[in-house]
């Protein structure tokens, strides 16, 4: 597996943005009652900006999924601005690819960290999940 990870390296970049929305807001998604870019949305758009740098140099057959997230939302975000998140590979360990994590609004940063995601081959993966439901 580690030969087949060899395009993935630190440094690689990738971004999400959106234009936050109702949608996006604390309230619909409950995770609290002010009517500003949601914790949940943002780290949406940590894992969107991760898979953005590394998913589509993964070898076939394999995807990568989140496992750690360490990460401060240190500013509002109202309706109607946009936020960019980019995430950069920092470190390579096996499966496990290390990201350093940022989400910037309009006019401040207003989320960082760091996250993690492990690469998997889909088809085992996909077997062991199977497995636990038939353990049920």
């Amino acid at each position: 597996m580690a030969a087949d990870l060899a395009k993935l390296h630190p440094g690689l970049k990738g971004e999400a943005s959106l234009l936050v929305g109702d949608e996006h807001t604390a309230p619909r998604v409950g995770s609290g009652a002010v009517r500003v870019l949601a914790t949940p949305v943002m780290i949406n758009l940590f894992e969107a900006a991760a898979l953005a740098a590394i998913e589509s140099l993964l070898p076939p057959g394999h995807q990568s999924l989140g496992t750690v997230l360490n990460v401060r939302h240190i500013a509002a975000t109202p309706v109607g601005m946009r936020v960019v998140a980019s995430a950069t590979v920092e470190k390579v360990d096996g499966r496990t690819v290390h990201f350093r994590v940022e989400a910037r609004d309009e006019r401040d940063v207003i989320g960082d960290g760091a996250h993690e995601r492990m690469v998997v081959n889909v088809a085992k993966f996909d077997a062991r999940v199977q497995q636990k439901l038939n353990r049920v």
